[in-house]
């Protein structure tokens, strides 16, 4: 046993689990001896009833413990959550006549509008869209990214708690619950994709090589948005005001970003406020692969991956560190 000054000694403990949900120290069966705490090693005398056993490591092999006990906890319950991005995406529109046709309509009856209204003074801003429905088709491809990065969002902002039954009577593990939604989000948002193709081919905008990189643009927002509905829905479990905060950001966010106008309509001097934006490289990227028909810029899509999987590692962390708590308050 390594001595330090942090030591601590633990009584012994008679039930344990086999791994805490509170914190990422772990938890053993039948556990009795000294619990060593340092800023970076950890050592424990692990006695069950065949024998002795002596646990060593770091933070960073509890973590990897940890993510891995998560991966297969997911790939165990793979047949539920198949099964439940399925029954999300068809009691989503149970009893309607138009059923999933619904998933469509709402964004594109909001470009309709939009175009409407403004094409007539937006439509001489674009000067690399050669087309003279460019605003329509602009406005087509960042309310794709957007509809994608606005659902997450909005659907986890009550993952935990609109689920409060389905994690006090069932064993599943919380991980699956996001996982579901994004799932069922990027079904709705191909299928929009697919109408927004055939609208574009009407409008004489037909593809181009370059949509060989939306899904790489799609992973990047679903990550970053999962990232934030992470954090997102572990806060409102505790703070209720969340949910009634979250569509005022979200509201405020579409307008600060260039989805309805073009950047060169905003004054240069405010354009820097843009890279507080995290939706603000995204929505370009999108403009860049379905409207201009460019390569985006690759650096930038990088960045927005590191920050999501940053979000998406501080939301996990969040979630096993609540989890007790957050079945008491649910």
């Amino acid at each position: 046993m390594v001595k330090t000054p942090a030591t601590v000694t633990v009584r012994r403990i008679t039930a344990c689990t086999a791994l805490c949900r509170n914190s990422f120290v772990i938890k053993t069966v039948l556990l009795t001896g000294v619990l060593d705490f340092a800023p970076f090693n950890w050592c424990c005398i692990c006695a069950g009833a065949w024998g002795t056993r002596i646990c060593s490591g770091n933070i960073r092999s509890i973590w990897v413990a940890g993510m891995a006990s998560w991966l297969r906890s997911i790939h165990h319950f793979r047949f539920f959550i198949a099964s439940s991005i399925r029954n999300e995406l068809v009691n989503q529109f149970a009893r309607s006549k138009l059923g999933g046709l619904w998933m469509v309509i709402h964004p594109l009856v909001m470009v309709a509008i939009y175009a409407f209204i403004l094409s007539a003074v937006l439509s001489a801003k674009f000067d690399g869209i050669d087309n003279r429905f460019a605003y329509a088709i602009y406005l087509t491809s960042g309310i794709l990214g957007w509809t994608l990065f606005n659902e997450i969002i909005s659907r986890s902002v009550n993952l935990f708690v609109g689920n409060a039954n389905l994690l006090k009577k069932m064993v599943v593990p919380k991980i699956s619950l996001p996982i579901i939604t994004v799932g069922a989000v990027l079904v709705n948002n191909l299928m929009l994709f697919l109408a927004i193709l055939v609208i574009f081919a009407f409008l004489g905008h037909g593809p181009s090589v370059h949509l060989l990189w939306l899904p790489l643009i799609t992973a990047v927002t679903a990550l970053l948005a999962l990232g934030i509905g992470l954090i997102i829905a572990v806060l409102n479990v505790f703070i209720r005001d969340v949910a009634q905060l979250v569509p005022i950001v979200l509201q405020f966010l579409f307008w600060f970003t260039p989805i309805v106008y073009p950047l060169k309509v905003i004054p240069a001097e405010f354009q820097r406020f843009l890279s507080f934006n995290p939706m603000f490289p995204v929505v370009t990227a999108y403009h860049d692969v379905l409207a201009y028909q460019q390569a985006p810029n690759v650096s930038a899509l990088i960045t927005m991956a590191v920050i999501g999987a940053g979000l998406c590692v501080l939301g996990v962390w969040m979630v096993r560190r609540t989890s007790a708590e957050m079945v008491d308050v649910l």
